[in-house]
């Protein structure tokens, strides 16, 4: 029996050799095509990238064969390419959408694909289950199915595109790099090996900004971890920081989709509070007030600033694909989630963890202050905030008592009256304090997602302590 193929939050992953084999990328590939023909017949033109992991110009090729045959233009990315990028080149190109072979932040053994849709955002649930449909619908013939060329339609023929150009000179429009330069700025870049080689510390260069840079070579093994750049994973960028006693270091994952930053003293600025430093900075620096979003399990620190900036909030479910309409819709000046992703106003519809990294620098330089700085001088403006997420393994019999437990509506926990419950996605319990918990079930392991945030330390250990006997009580 064929491995169904789903996409969830952010596409397709599997383990390479398991799941992720030449037939199952056929397939999904296949699938992709057959809904591009079903919405586009007379011939659509589809981008073809990759992050640096092994065999990515080899599903590209692949791809754009299987492409051709259904009678769909390909137009191949030379090189590894950020998320973000590829998501630009879309839309510069009007194209009909892109197809991203990309575990992002995944470990090495893995790889992905992530579909695109003509607008750049991240495909939404409605077209996947098409996509999924049509695979289905594949599976069922002996061979897959190719469109035939119409009568006086040529057959298609593979283009090839650089996406690193008009990328980093819609950055270089977005971001202030004359005054990154004027404050003599010194900043450690890591691409974790990854797909944004040669794009954030590159364009900073181009403006005579001091940059040093670590792993900036392939290593389809990413030193031998998942390319995520997260806390314990940036030992290597703060040692670089020390050697060259830079103000910032600015990282990025394997897709370059999501964003890590360390500040002047080694501190990791944990992505809840780089999206509330941001949002904040772009009110005043740019003067934007059109909105701001979140999803439901980002920090309040940033409703809080809203409420005292007078912007309309939104709080969206998990999946960047939701603040990517947002975007579209010009609704907001930036979006955000805790999990590292953030893009802005009049850029792609896709979390973008070069622009963030960019917009730090920029953000460090015009302030004169470190991060922390100006995250103390945030909490004196609307109060302090305190998230943490954590992971718990369950087996069947917790997983199926706690699965019923999250239909409840609980009017107590940890102490408190719960004022407010949120099911926008998974279950938020907002209390009376300003605290709040709330539980997603992972949908493909058995895994349930906690975060919680109170207003300060302490009460945060209480909360993440009482969360989690919840789940297991």
């Amino acid at each position: 029996m064929a491995t169904a193929i789903k996409f969830g939050t952010s596409g397709w992953r599997a383990v390479m050799a398991e799941e992720f084999t030449f037939a199952n990328v056929r397939r999904a590939v296949d699938g992709i095509a057959r809904y591009l023909v079903s919405e586009k017949p007379q011939g659509a033109r589809v981008i073809l990238g990759r992050d640096p992991r092994f065999l990515g110009e080899t599903f590209c090729e692949m791809a754009a064969e299987i492409l051709m045959g259904h009678g769909i233009t390909p137009v191949v990315l030379g090189e590894a390419a950020p998320t973000p990028a590829i998501a630009y080149a879309v839309i510069q190109a009007k194209a009909d959408g892109a197809i991203n072979f990309t575990a992002s932040h995944n470990p090495p053994e893995y790889n992905g694909i992530k579909f695109s849709t003509s607008d750049g955002c991240p495909a939404l649930p409605e077209v996947t289950k098409k996509i999924e449909a049509e695979i289905a619908a594949g599976d069922n013939q002996r061979q897959p199915a190719s469109r035939p060329t119409m009568s006086g339609q040529s057959a298609p023929v593979k283009e090839s595109l650089d996406a690193r150009p008009a990328y980093l000179k819609r950055l270089g429009e977005i971001v202030d790099l004359a005054e990154i330069h004027k404050a003599n700025l010194r900043i450690a870049f890591d691409p974790m090996w990854g797909a944004a080689r040669g794009y954030s510390d590159a364009l900073l260069r181009s403006a005579g900004v001091e940059v040093t840079t670590v792993h900036d070579y392939r290593d389809v093994l990413f030193g031998g971890h998942a390319p995520e750049p997260d806390d314990h994973l940036l030992e290597d960028l703060r040692g670089k920081m020390r050697e060259t006693k830079a103000d910032i270091g600015i990282a990025t994952d394997g897709d370059a989709d999501r964003f890590g930053v360390v500040d002047a003293d080694g501190t990791f600025l944990q992505p809840n509070y780089v999206i509330a430093l941001l949002f904040d900075y772009l009110v005043e620096s740019r003067g934007w007030k059109n909105g701001v979003a979140k999803s439901v399990a980002t920090t309040n620190l940033v409703n809080a600033l809203a409420k005292a900036h007078g912007v309309e909030l939104h709080e969206t479910p998990v999946g960047f694909k939701y603040i990517g309409e947002l975007i579209m819709q010009d609704k907001i000046a930036i979006g955000g989630e805790e999990s590292a992703g953030l893009s802005i106003r009049h850029h792609v519809p896709e979390k973008d963890g070069v622009l963030a990294g960019l917009l730090c620098c920029e953000m460090v330089a015009r302030k004169g202050k470190s991060l922390g700085e100006q995250l103390k001088e945030l909490f004196v403006k609307v109060g302090s905030f305190y998230p943490r997420r954590e992971n718990f393994r369950l087996t069947p019999e917790v997983k199926d008592k706690f699965t019923k437990k999250l239909r409840s509506d609980p009017r107590e926990f940890s102490g408190r009256k719960v004022t407010e419950v949120v099911r926008t996605d998974g279950l938020k319990l907002v209390l009376d304090d300003g605290s709040w918990v709330c539980y997603r079930l992972s949908g493909t392991e058995p895994v349930v997602r906690v975060y919680s945030e109170a207003r300060d330390e302490q009460g945060l250990e209480r909360l993440s302590a009482a969360a989690k006997q919840w789940i297991f009580e």
